[in-house]
């Protein structure tokens, strides 16, 4: 036996084991032989065979405490750590003053997740010997597991005094450092762990994961990469690579990490939650929702995941499915405010604001320092019309994280609502000044100077905008650009970029069914503003002109039900007028194809009050642009646009998505049977002076632009005694308006506002106040272009290139009067100042407009009705033949 030991201290074990072999045929079960086969059998990783050499040398020698404690090492080893608590115990009963026994006995208890008696028996042991640094190390790992951190670190230090070259000791040491926060002493221990011990991976990853905490990312990074060069199946470091590369925005790399995390190990739960976070932000949602899914799969508790599934629910449009999931995330943590916010954002999509508001009130209710929730709720409370609540909610989000630009911006959309312009210009201006490049936030800021007159730093401004639509950023809604650029390429770059962040193509509803020919064609009109209304003033005899032979009308109304006259009698003008308000646009989008609509025409386009989101799920199989929106939608699922050869030459299609269908006179359609009051104002009644030439624009504000109003004020010092009445509007554009006209030599008292009038009758009969209506650019008049003719008042305009800029020109030729339309801004200041010094020349206009009123196009809705449907038919035939959209040109 003596020559076994001395071949196994030399380290030549299979002479060793060849020995014992030897000894074990002769002596039968010999103590020593089985022993040291045993030890022999585990060092040579051979673990079963050691296990049973082992427990026949405890059955050959029972009362020897050695014995009983390898053998419990062995079975500790094998993870069979019952039966290893029973050598131990067993050992101790032999030689209850056996230190290490108690240590392994605590060891196994740790696995056992018996802290507590771990702790114990790590006690004993040091009791038993007091320089143990083995015990002290152990005992403090169990302290950590017990959260009694400062008693861990104690151990820890009572380690490293007795083995100051203890690597592990150092690692543990600074894990509870770590935990009592104090961050930089940690990473010195982990450091010190390192020097001694340079292939401590575990060291290199704890010691990342400090320098994550510290926000030293680029660090943390190379301890990181450090660690998997020394074990690159270390699966932890590999995940939080991937965090630390998330932080420093490097989402490529970071899904790289997150994927090499999964091969290491595929049941890593966060591994797959963070590889989806990744995901989103690279905006590839598809991917990041398998994500979420896998890692439910793998922790079906999992709640954050249940959240960002929803998330990205929310983002690909299933909105019903995301809160499935944010429901699924309630379940399992009833108080998870970030879901009950989220669930509230769904909501809103699907226009169930009050339960959305409900969310977001319980959201704030578990966490009230919830600034987004906040937000949220004020988003909500807009939509609600309950402004004044939801300025409250934003000052809430505001006071809570001061540099919130998106509440900010929110905050200017309510003031806005309010026409508190002023305090939305600020609201907006401090949105810039947090985040310059926020979404639409910069044009939404311009067009509020344009509504207050404020033009300072007004071309560059444009300029700036340009460059922006040009690089394809979310700077402005499309709407405000029609009213500040005259540059086709640029209206239909903003519209494009505004549809696909907003209104992408859907494909969550199946292909629309080829509708079988009926004898009636089904037209679907969609708008929020079926009430007292611009857009509504023009087109509503239309409805109730239609061929009821022919066709069928169905309303899908999304604006307020204001109960007024207007209201009624559109109703009463189709088969069915349903109010879609609180249903979502996939639901609306649903009901059209239930109702087998053939023609959904948008009278709202991508203005604020649109719901462009309908058309992006297909709600009929003809889709057309019409009236409400001067300009491009942009988007491939607008198949048409209804316009004339005026709005758009031959030359300008190219910068229209949809094809063109070119309409014999005018593209606006007029109801003749509105009423103009038979009351005659007189100048005083109406704030004008008793003698003058009154020279009248009733465009909102933003349509004024330097350029337009600059014109005015030469005209005006051209022709004397004269004054410019215009709408009646918020104060500070009024005095802004009057600044510049003394600024430009022109007093201010030559500039009058009209006030709001009792009815549109009455608001249509002071028109004959006026002598000459003079139109701005790039964004004419359109209702109120065609309110003044009806009233009698010849308007000049300027045609410029836009859609938006040549209405006027499609409005006076389409009435006989194609002298009215200059090309450039000379030509429409002469004009102005020859027809106010002429009294003769503009008389004869004014006679001919009296007498093409009721005779030309322009107020020939039986006419324009009839050319319409032309336009519908030509559509629908071409749709029943299987031929895709193409121009139409509707005869005279």
């Amino acid at each position: 036996m003596q020559q076994a030991v001395r071949a196994y201290n030399r380290r030549d074990w299979a002479e060793a084991e060849r020995l014992c072999r030897n000894i074990l045929a002769a002596q039968g079960d010999y103590f020593d032989a089985l022993n040291l086969l045993g030890i022999i059998a585990a060092q040579t990783q051979r673990m079963e065979e050691a296990a049973d050499l082992l427990g026949r040398a405890v059955a050959a020698r029972p009362g020897d405490a050695g014995a009983h404690s390898n053998y419990g090492n062995l079975l500790k080893y094998l993870r069979r750590f019952e039966e290893a608590l029973d050598s131990y115990t067993r050992a101790l009963q032999i030689k209850p003053d056996f230190a290490e026994a108690y240590n392994n006995r605590g060891v196994t208890l740790q696995e056992l997740r018996r802290h507590e008696e771990a702790l114990e028996s790590f006690t004993r042991a040091l009791q038993i010997r007091p320089e143990y640094a083995e015990a002290y190390n152990n005992r403090g790992i169990t302290l950590q597991e017990l959260k009694r951190y400062e008693e861990a670190l104690e151990s820890y230090t009572r380690s490293l005094q007795i083995r100051p070259d203890d690597a592990e000791a150092y690692n543990n040491r600074g894990l509870s450092l770590r935990e009592l926060k104090r961050f930089e002493e940690a990473l010195a221990g982990f450091t010190r762990a390192l020097q001694i011990r340079p292939d401590f991976a575990e060291a290199c990853y704890n010691r990342g994961v400090t320098l994550q905490e510290l926000k030293r990312f680029e660090e943390a990074l190379e301890s990181y990469t450090r660690a998997l060069q020394i074990r690159p199946d270390h699966a932890e470091a590999c995940y939080n690579r991937g965090v630390t590369l998330q932080e420093l925005e490097r989402f490529e790399e970071a899904l790289e990490s997150y994927t090499r995390a999964l091969q290491i190990r595929p049941d890593h739960a966060e591994a797959c939650y963070n590889r989806g976070v990744t995901l989103q932000e690279l905006k590839r949602f598809k991917e990041a929702l398998e994500s979420f899914t896998r890692a439910l799969q793998i922790r079906p508790d999992f709640a954050e995941a249940y959240n960002n599934r929803g998330v990205m629910l929310q983002e690909l449009k299933r909105f019903d499915e995301a809160l499935d999931s944010y429901t699924h995330a309630l379940q399992i943590r009833p108080k998870y405010a970030e879901a009950y916010n989220n669930r509230g954002v769904t909501l809103q999509e699907l226009k169930c604001f009050d339960e959305a508001l409900d969310s977001f009130t319980r959201a704030l209710q578990i966490k009230p320092d919830f600034a987004e929730a906040y937000n949220n709720r004020g988003v909500t409370l807009q939509e609600l019309k309950r402004f004044e609540e939801a300025l409250d909610s934003f000052a809430q989000a505001l006071q809570i994280k001061a540099d919130f630009a998106e509440a900010c911006y929110n905050q200017g959309n309510a003031l806005q609502e309010l026409k508190r312009f002023e305090e939305a210009l600020n609201s907006y201006a401090r949105a810039l000044q947090l985040n310059p490049g926020y979404d639409w936030l910069f044009g939404m800021w311009l067009h509020t100077k344009m509504l207050l007159c404020d033009w300072s730093n007004f071309d560059s401004s444009i300029a700036d905008l340009a460059t922006r639509i040009q690089q394809g950023k979310k700077s402005a809604p499309s709407f405000p650009v029609l009213a500040l650029i005259d540059r086709l390429s640029l209206q239909r770059r903003a519209a494009e970029i505004c549809v696909n962040a907003r209104y992408p193509v859907s494909h969550l509803l199946p292909s629309i069914g080829k509708h079988a020919r009926r004898k009636k064609i089904r037209i679907g009109y969609f708008s929020a503003d079926f009430r007292d209304h611009p857009v509504a003033y023009l087109i509503a005899e239309l409805f109730e002109r239609h061929d009821r032979e022919r066709f069928d009308l169905v309303a899908f109304s999304y604006g307020p039900d204001t109960r007024d006259d207007m209201r009624k009698r559109l109703s009463a003008a189709f088969e069915q007028f349903l109010d879609v308000r609180t249903k979502s646009d996939i639901e609306v989008a649903r009901r059209s194809r239930e109702l087998q609509v053939d023609i959904a025409v948008d009278l709202t386009g991508l203005t604020q009050s649109g719901r462009t989101g309908i058309f992006s799920h297909r709600a009929a199989p003809i889709q057309v642009n019409y009236l409400g929106y001067p300009g491009t939608i942009g988007a491939q699922f607008i198949d048409y646009i209804v316009a004339d050869l005026m709005l758009i030459p031959q030359e300008s299609r190219q910068y229209y998505a949809e094809k063109i269908v070119y309409l014999p006179n005018s593209y606006q359609v007029n109801d003749r049977k509105r009423q103009i009051a038979d009351k005659k104002f007189t100048r005083a009644e109406l704030g004008l002076p008793a003698t003058g030439f009154i020279f009248c624009c009733f465009n909102n504000t933003y349509k004024i632009t330097p350029g337009t109003f600059g014109g005015w004020m030469r005209i005006l010092r051209q022709v004397e005694n004269s004054v410019l009445w215009l709408a009646g509007t918020n104060e500070t554009a009024a005095s802004n308006l009057r600044k510049e006209a003394e600024a430009s030599g022109v007093s201010a008292a030559r500039l009058q506002f009209a006030r709001r009038m009792a009815s549109p009758a009455e608001h249509l009969a002071r028109y004959r106040a006026a002598d000459l209506f003079i139109d701005t650019l790039p964004y004419n008049a359109h209702a109120t272009a065609s309110d003044a003719l009806w009233a009698g008042l010849p308007v000049l305009t300027q045609i410029g290139e836009s859609y938006a800029a040549r209405v006027g020109a499609s409005l006076l030729n389409a009435i006989g009067l194609p002298e009215l339309v200059t090309t450039t801004q000379g030509q429409y200041e002469a004009m102005a100042i020859e027809l106010a010094n002429s009294p003769g020349r503009l008389k004869e206009i004014k006679e001919k407009l009296h007498s093409n009123r009721l005779t030309t196009p322009l107020f020939d809705t039986e006419l324009f009705t009839r050319h319409l449907e032309d336009a519908y038919m030509q559509m629908y035939e071409r749709y029943q033949a299987d031929m895709g959209p193409e121009e139409i040109r509707v005869a005279q």
